[in-house]
């Protein structure tokens, strides 16, 4: 019965931080050896402050660590493998605590009972959000293929209609709350496409800015870019937000028609999404 409970707690748990995409991490236990408290199959949530927030890997020997590589999976994007060992192990081995080897890190169990513990933590990011401006035949193709990428995706144009969760930015519509691209869930990765195309270039830009995040991308050739960029800047936009713009969208292909220019841009946000840099997304 109290097993029951248990994962009733943690399976809610799951669902409540899936509910509001929140990241988190679970850390499950896949190996011990000698005495140890938690056994393998142990799991354990992990929020990205590195506080275990339900399930059980441990006491407060193997908590610790648990937490750090937790938040550090959710911080790169990338699972972690951690093996908890007493000093004199580690010691006879030669690996020092913090180390890492094979896509192992090592952490020291200072608890009296000396046994040892392999942990996998793996990451639970919502998913990215990505925010299209503009209705045009780049736009229209960028979202449909998007779709095949795992994305949740986001058109904003001026036209769409505003409903009761919407808010308009410049006159550009977008959905709010934690599927929305206007304000994404605290964590999720955010890329903003500009692809107006002459039809609300200036104003699509401006929103863009405005909305915020990691990577904003401008549909069009730098000499079109630099025009706009101008005439922003002298209508009082700072510079150093118009140098986070990469223009032109998109990797070098060579594309021409709308399908290849999107295939283009999702061929850069898959590189920036998998590179685990989040400080590094900006281009210039």
């Amino acid at each position: 019965m109290i097993t029951a409970r248990f994962e009733d707690r943690f399976e809610s748990r799951l669902s409540s931080l899936r509910a509001t995409g929140e990241p988190f991490a679970i850390a499950t236990v896949v190996r011990t050896v000698d005495a140890t408290s938690a056994k393998p199959g142990a799991k354990a949530i992990v929020l990205a402050d590195g506080t275990i927030a339900e399930g059980w890997i441990g006491g407060g020997c193997a908590r610790s660590a648990v937490g750090k590589a937790g938040a550090a999976a959710i911080k790169a994007g990338q699972p972690q493998f951690i093996s908890l060992r007493p000093e004199e192990l580690l010691a006879a081995e030669g690996v020092a605590p913090g180390e890492e080897r094979a896509g192992v890190r090592f952490a020291r169990n200072g608890c009296p009972s000396k046994g040892s513990m392999d942990i996998f933590v793996e990451p639970v990011l919502p998913r990215p959000r990505l925010v299209v401006f503009g209705a045009g035949p780049v736009a229209m193709a960028l979202c449909d293929l998007a779709g095949r990428f795992d994305l949740h995706r986001t058109m904003a144009a001026p036209g769409l209609t505003e409903g009761p969760a919407e808010r308009v930015q410049d006159g550009f519509v977008l959905p709010t709350g934690a599927e929305g691209g206007g304000e994404a869930a605290p964590g999720a990765r955010r890329f903003i496409v500009v692809a107006t195309q002459g039809k609300g270039d200036e104003a699509g830009l401006r929103a863009a800015l405005a909305a915020g995040a990691e990577h904003v991308a401008f549909v069009g050739s730098r000499r079109k870019f630099a025009t706009l960029a101008e005439r922003l800047i002298a209508g009082g936009m700072e510079a150093e937000a118009l140098a986070r713009v990469k223009a032109p969208a998109g990797v070098n292909i060579h594309a021409i028609t709308p399908e290849e220019i999107a295939l283009s841009i999702l061929a850069e946000i898959v590189m920036l999404r998998r590179d685990g840099g989040r400080g590094e997304a900006h281009g210039g």
